[in-house]
């Protein structure tokens, strides 16, 4: 079971690292070495799926790996061309590699077009079953969605068709799975009740093979394994970190069964992965971001020291004329913790020479949010002049709840490359950073306990602006995450004046989040490419 971590796109890479599993799986006496899905490209490859150059790349280097496949055998997930006259061009295919070259080739048959997975628009849907004999034992191999069979997943079934119940009555003696499944906190254990059941009710044992990584927003977490036809757990590799499992599946006694991440902890590998993965994949060597003595920027800058090193962790403290004392020596403490690098940049000179410069315009307004986003904007001028001068990549701190009821600012707080925690509640901000001092204090616990502001006029607090995060993560986990009513939620028991409050808030923010950086989904519901809201739309529930 090769859990590897291919980069979207690189074929050479991917292929490199493809033939040295298949050799490292061989020298270890495995007969079959089995990858996940779209292996060779790397999962998902969107749009680089229409280029005709890329599908032709990935079909030489298939070639070439089957090469390499003279005492092991693979299979691989690739791109292989629909020759039919109607329908999509494309198959999402896995080959099977035997003594240097193709065997066969087996197709997907159930396709995606919810939440994140839009397949659909690229490949055609295979109906034939996928069965194939390898060493007298008759193998029905399926591609990701092809076993999610679970109306907890959909509010009705999706396909008319069940892969399994068919390799089922064709009499085979195991399935293999190939699979590219994101990350989401808890989505193992489903994985797990879910594969359990499938083994029982069919009687069949299961090979789940899963990519591991990060591509863009989504985290792949690994966690690949195998059940026996009794639904019993006889194999499991490493979560968030790449993997070769060597199982027998005649003995359960003697494969390897790793103790897996669940929670908070699962949370806290998965961005640390992602962050990593998006960086280096993106060709970036360093990162920066502000620290403003908060919790947000705490957490994501812990994240990002563990992530690529400290010394690859630019720190930048920009205080204004309401900076508080202690949220800069909180900054500075923090970043001596991490021993990370801090800068220094006060805002001020830039600050009052806006003003002045809008004064004739502003003269008859009284201040508002205008004279406060102007100091985020100064920020995030600063943290991107570092970044064009030196490279690094511009880390936003801001976390969902903010983002939700877009309580950021544009070109400000919101400017940068990667919005590390945007798809993290602020109680599950909280929540990482008591994991991340679990064995020592590396955030000071001033910053932990202290009330959130954004500190951009006197003594002010976030709960000025927004109701407790406590009750408004909860109004926004129904909302968004749930896709609860307004009725709902407020028979739930939350004050209606401040449901219809948030639920507004969230719908006209649309455009911000539109143009907010790419975040890292952890959650069922992250506001990225699983959630397509229109921005110039009006829906107003009809009231009963």
């Amino acid at each position: 079971m090769a859990q590897i971590n291919p980069t979207v796109g690189d074929i050479a890479r991917n292929t490199g690292l493809i033939k040295s599993n298949i050799h490292q799986a061989g020298e270890s006496g495995a007969q079959l070495v089995v990858f996940g899905e779209l292996a060779l490209v790397g999962y998902p490859p969107k749009d680089l799926l229409l280029k005709k150059q890329f599908i032709k790349d990935n079909l030489i280097a298939l070639q070439d790996i089957a090469g390499v496949c003279t005492d092991c055998a693979a299979l691989v997930g690739f791109v292989a061309r629909h020759q039919g006259d109607t329908g999509k061009a494309l198959y999402n295919a896995a080959a099977l590699l035997i003594d240097g070259q193709v065997k066969s080739v087996y197709y997907k048959q159930l396709l995606p077009t919810y939440d994140v997975f839009d397949e659909s628009r690229y490949f055609h849907r295979e109906i034939s079953q996928q069965v194939f004999e390898f060493q007298d034992t008759r193998i029905g191999l399926t591609i990701c969605e092809d076993i999610w069979q679970a109306t907890e997943l959909t509010s009705r079934p999706l396909y008319d068709i069940k892969p399994l119940a068919l390799l089922s009555r064709a009499g085979v003696d195991m399935v293999i799975n190939m699979s590219a499944s994101p990350f989401v906190m808890g989505k193992h254990e489903f994985r797990r009740e879910l594969f359990g059941g499938l083994c029982r009710n069919y009687q069949l044992p299961l090979i789940y093979v899963n990519q591991v990584g990060g591509n863009d927003d989504l985290i792949f977490d690994g966690c690949s394994c195998a059940f026996n036809r009794q639904g019993e757990l006889i194999a499991q590799a490493r979560d968030f970190t790449e993997d070769l499992l060597i199982i027998d599946t005649d003995s359960r006694e003697s494969n390897r069964c790793e103790v897996l991440k669940t929670g908070i902890a699962s949370i806290h590998a998965g961005l640390v992965l992602g962050l990593r993965d998006y960086a280096t994949k993106c060709g970036f060597k360093t990162v920066t971001l502000g620290l403003s003595g908060g919790i947000d920027s705490a957490v994501t800058a812990a994240l990002a020291v563990e992530a690529l090193g400290a010394d690859k962790v630019v720190g930048v403290s920009m205080p204004s004329r309401y900076s508080s004392d202690h949220s800069k020596t909180d900054a500075q403490q923090l970043a001596r913790n991490l021993g990370m690098q801090y800068l220094t940049i006060p805002i001020e000179k830039a600050h009052r020479a806006m003003e002045e410069m809008l004064s004739e315009q502003f003269k008859d307004r009284t201040p508002d949010v205008t004279e406060e986003n102007i100091q985020a904007r100064v920020r995030g001028n600063i943290l991107m002049a570092l970044s064009n001068k030196f490279g690094h990549l511009v880390l936003t701190t801001g976390n969902k709840s903010e983002l939700s009821v877009g309580y950021c600012t544009m070109y400000g707080d919101m400017a940068g490359g990667l919005a590390v925690i945007s798809d993290v509640p602020k109680m599950m901000v909280y929540e990482l950073a008591e994991y991340i001092n679990r064995e020592k204090e590396i955030i000071p616990s001033s910053i932990i306990h202290k009330p959130p502001s954004a500190e951009l006029k006197p003594d002010q607090k976030d709960e000025d602006s927004l109701p407790p995060y406590a009750q408004l993560d909860e109004i926004l986990k129904r909302y968004v995450e749930q896709e609860q009513s307004t009725a709902d939620i407020i028979a739930a028991g939350f004050d209606e004046k401040t449901v219809r409050r948030i639920i507004q808030l969230v719908d006209r923010n649309e455009y911000k989040r539109k143009q907010a950086p790419p975040g890292l989904k952890v959650t069922s519901r992250a506001f990225g490419s699983g959630r397509r809201m229109p921005i110039a739309q009006n829906y107003q529930p009809r009231k009963s």
